[in-house]
């Protein structure tokens, strides 16, 4: 991951977001702290479905069991 300071990504935006658009990630500094990030919005997008499709997983099983069976014995049911 890059790193450049403020003043930096002042006069290089456009290139900076060139890169970024081939996939860099750029950490943007002031004073040497990290204070912005610049990122591909597809990965951002990615990683929103993914919590999402994680959070409706985890309500679609909220109250499901297997009615005192044990997985094995749902398998055995499954092939006679």
């Amino acid at each position: 991951m890059k790193t450049v300071g403020s003043y930096e990504a002042k006069t290089h935006l456009p290139r900076l977001l060139e890169e970024v658009e081939r996939g860099a990630e750029i950490t943007i500094t002031r004073h040497g702290k990290a204070v912005a990030r610049l990122v591909p919005v597809a990965e951002r997008v990615d990683e929103r479905r993914l919590k999402e499709t994680v959070e409706s997983l985890k309500r679609f099983r909220r109250g499901r069991h297997l009615g005192g069976a044990t997985i094995k014995e749902i398998i055995e049911e499954g092939r006679r």
